[in-house]
């Protein structure tokens, strides 16, 4: 199960701490666990969803949206 909090959702996973997607641009940004954050861009809302309801966020992310995708990364939260 995922929470949300300020247009972030808090996915149940041990290398996500965050996800926050937009639509309108099909904008993916990912923060990790380690504090780095990356936007990810073109991806679809359905695979969004998928990434939400994989049984693990990290693997799902390595197989589908990393290397998939063009990013940006993105400066540390203070």
């Amino acid at each position: 199960m995922a929470s949300s909090t300020r247009g972030h959702v808090i996915p149940d996973s041990t290398s996500l701490s965050a996800a926050a997607y937009d639509n309108a641009s099909e904008k993916l940004e990912v923060n990790f666990r380690d504090g780095t954050r990356y936007s990810y861009f073109g991806v679809t809302p359905g695979l969004y969803r998928d990434l939400l309801r994989a049984n693990s966020k990290g693997v799902f992310f390595n197989q589908h949206i990393r290397d998939h995708f063009a990013y940006a990364k993105l400066p540390a939260e203070n």
